[in-house]
């Protein structure tokens, strides 16, 4: 399923409710904005109310909504975004009183997600998050879907009868769930054929637009799409790096994340986000130069800690530095611990990325000694691809090995061990 824009860009306002809990309710705006811009929206104007939480019926105020309302003739919009979730109660009354399309930021991030989803892993989760996005949406609403036209959200699940609509939904996301697992499995299983082979697993994980593919491209020549976009890559890509140290990890791009990032979503990609849960070191990209990194940063942690991940071991990375004044580069250093700053397109601080990268996997490797037959030679190419060679004899009982391995490889060099 996909989502689609008709030719004329949408005219919208978006809507905030600042309950003063979490970011700045005009950088939440402002973000906003981009993710709009980014769907293929015209933002004409945004309207913010102060509440305590936002209005169970009207989401902002019922007069704040007969205000804009009032607007209409001057700001000629014919669609609302809001930068909450919104539930179908609050969507229906805002679109009675307002009689034009109301979206909120799960649809639009879901819209964005559908743009850019390549693979047919990535199709499938974005296709499953938006029809569990839209299943309950449906209730009562036989008549008012048909009437949103070609705009954002609105190809996919049909605009048919209300009772076929659903069970053609739910059928349909039974099918979606069993080939997800499928996916799931594959993964799972290529996760274990990794470890088997003792190739350390880097993920990188940061806030959208943070630079993560520019990095990755940087280091690996990987040619993964970057661009100044919100989520503009998708679906995941690994590479080999070599390290410094002669180490071989893989260095994998997962989707970035984004604060208020829908529920459904992070269920769906949840094939995807295992990469993070099971990768050994985390590489956390942040956008150095952005006024609300701290924010993001947060954010990233918060969905660290929900995918099992936030004790893994971590480097920082303080990215777009080049567009950073020096003088304050030495307040980020003390924000955030022991960061290496770099700039993934000027290259500077790459290599000490790499240094650092190199010092975090040596400690995931334990000294050894093992004595390999002659008839186990492939054994002995795995040592000196994947672990680290520190002294090599030949005897009559086979080959003697001093060195370092991958606390994972372990198993397949137990019989060996000295």
């Amino acid at each position: 399923m996909q989502t689609e824009l008709s030719q004329e860009a949408p005219r919208a306002v978006l809507l905030g409710a600042d309950t003063s809990d979490g970011w700045n309710i005009d950088d939440s705006l402002a973000e906003l904005a981009r993710l709009a811009d980014t769907a293929g929206v015209d933002v004409v104007g945004d309207v913010a109310q102060r509440v305590r939480e936002p209005q169970p019926r009207s989401y902002l105020g019922k007069g704040k909504i007969t205000e804009l309302r009032q607007q209409k003739g001057t700001l000629h919009f014919d669609t609302v975004i809001a930068d909450d979730e919104l539930t179908p109660a609050q969507q229906r009354y805002l679109e009675s009183t307002l009689d034009v399309q109301v979206l909120d930021r799960t649809a639009i991030i879901l819209h964005i997600f559908a743009q850019h989803a390549r693979t047919r892993e990535g199709r499938l989760q974005v296709e499953l998050a938006q029809y569990r996005y839209r299943l309950p949406r449906l209730t009562g609403r036989g008549v008012e879907l048909s009437r949103l036209g070609a705009g954002i959200n609105t190809r996919g699940p049909g605009e048919t009868k209300l009772e076929s609509d659903r069970r053609r939904i739910r059928h349909r996301i039974a099918e979606l769930n069993r080939d997800i697992e499928q996916v799931r499995s594959f993964r799972a299983l290529h996760r274990r054929q990794r470890r088997a082979s003792g190739i350390p697993v880097v993920a990188l994980v940061g806030y959208t637009n943070a630079g993560k593919s520019t990095l990755m491209n940087a280091l690996t020549g990987a040619g993964v799409l970057s661009s100044d976009r919100l989520f503009a890559t998708l679906d995941p890509t690994t590479r080999r790096l070599d390290l410094p140290n002669h180490q071989e990890i893989l260095l994998t791009d997962t989707v970035g994340f984004i604060q208020k990032l829908p529920t459904d979503l992070v269920a769906a990609f949840r094939a995807t986000l295992e990469e993070v849960a099971e990768a050994d070191v985390i590489l956390h990209v942040i956008d150095a130069s952005h006024p609300q990194l701290e924010e993001q940063a947060e954010a990233v942690e918060d969905e660290l800690e929900s995918l099992g991940a936030e004790n893994k071991p971590r480097i920082t990375v303080l990215n777009k530095a080049d567009l950073v004044p020096p003088e304050r580069i030495p307040f980020l250093r003390r924000r955030f611990p022991s960061p290496v700053v770099a700039s993934a397109v000027s290259g500077t601080g790459l290599d000490a990325l790499r240094a650092a990268l190199a010092d975090r996997v040596s400690g995931s490797f334990v000294p050894v000694k093992v004595t390999i037959p002659y008839t186990a030679a492939r054994y002995v190419s795995l040592f000196r691809e994947r672990g680290m060679v520190e002294r090599e004899d030949h005897r009559a009982e086979g080959t003697v090995i001093t060195g370092r391995l991958p606390v994972n490889l372990l198993p397949s060099f137990q019989p060996y061990l000295a």
